[in-house]
């Protein structure tokens, strides 16, 4: 967890550096530049995490590789559980009603909602919006931060995902941006 935590605390401090401020003043306090990209990257992330639930069998969701780790199942309700979280921390709203996403099936579709809830939510982001600070499930953040670390989040466990396709013999997707 110290890890995990030393990571995104490394990336959230590089991404604040690297990213310059591209608001304009008659834009209604919207930052297209920045919303634009973070919509971009979030697409390709749910893009490919959809497609790693849907790669394992129905019969392996609830493989787990050891007794304290979490199902295949687990893992991708887990990202869509706190998609759901961070993205509603964003707008200052409660997070949604969660569905009881029981079978592959279901928490395909629960994984793919989140990132269509997510997707209405980032591309709409006003600067104030991601320089305010929100509830997350990791504190309250600025907005900019919450997008990483949420984004940090669902790599994370995605890749651990990618590993128990891989124990089962599965070929994970590719990454396409």
């Amino acid at each position: 967890m110290k890890l995990f935590a030393v990571v995104a605390i490394s990336a959230v401090a590089a991404f604040a550096i690297a990213t310059p401020d591209l608001s304009a003043a008659d834009t209604g306090g919207k930052n297209p530049g920045a919303a634009a990209e973070y919509a971009q990257h979030l697409a390709a992330l749910g893009k490919l995490t959809v497609e790693i639930a849907q790669a394992m069998p129905e019969n392996e969701y609830d493989f787990r590789p050891d007794p304290p780790s979490m199902t295949f199942g687990e893992q991708m309700t887990h990202i869509a559980k706190t998609n759901y979280a961070y993205c509603a921390g964003l707008k200052d709203s409660e997070r949604p009603a969660m569905p009881q996403a029981v079978g592959r099936d279901a928490v395909i579709k629960f994984v793919s909602d989140s990132f269509d809830y997510c997707s209405g939510i980032i591309p709409n982001l006003t600067e104030k919006q991601l320089t305010a600070s929100h509830s997350s499930p990791d504190g309250v953040l600025p907005g900019r931060e919450i997008l990483l670390v949420m984004y940090v989040h669902v790599a994370h466990h995605r890749g651990q995902a990618e590993v128990y396709l891989r124990d089962k013999g599965i070929k994970p997707p590719s990454f396409t941006f």
